[in-house]
């Protein structure tokens, strides 16, 4: 009985998050970073979302999330305002530029799934996706922690 295949998945999935993200970043000189494109999606679906709540669909801590939102607040596209019922809680806002961002960023988006899934049949795509999903689920948010 033979061994099984030597896959280099952890160097192959590095790489390919890299080529994306550059490819993501050098589509267009008006587009957002991809992790600020992330929470352009999140507010597009839930507009002033807690930091928490954002932070935990981008999967970023209470720094993580914090610094992020300071930078596409500096750029203008989201603001941050205490929540009325809680002083302690902050929520985030798309602007008007953060609207338009968000418009462009699924473009953007629309373009690389298809770049991606370009050659493949819906059947290989739904392994891969159901394979991608299944890592979240093997390895918690606090693994390597």
């Amino acid at each position: 009985m033979s061994s099984p295949r030597p896959y280099r998945l952890i160097y192959l999935l590095s790489v390919a998050q890299r080529r994306v993200q550059r490819a993501v970043a050098a589509s267009s000189v008006d587009a957002v970073p991809p992790a600020q494109a992330g929470l352009l999606f999140v507010l597009g679906r839930q507009d002033g979302a807690l930091m928490g709540e954002a932070g935990a669909a981008l999967d970023l801590g209470p720094a993580g999330i914090s610094g992020l939102v300071d930078r596409m607040a500096a750029a203008g596209l989201v603001e941050r305002r205490s929540d009325p019922s809680d002083a302690r809680a902050s929520r985030i806002f798309l602007t008007a530029k953060g609207r338009k961002a968000l418009v462009r960023a699924k473009d953007v988006a629309h373009e690389t799934n298809a770049r991606l899934m370009d050659g493949f049949s819906v059947e290989e795509i739904d392994i891969v996706a159901r394979w991608l999903t299944s890592i979240q689920r093997k390895f918690s948010k606090g693994d390597g922690e």
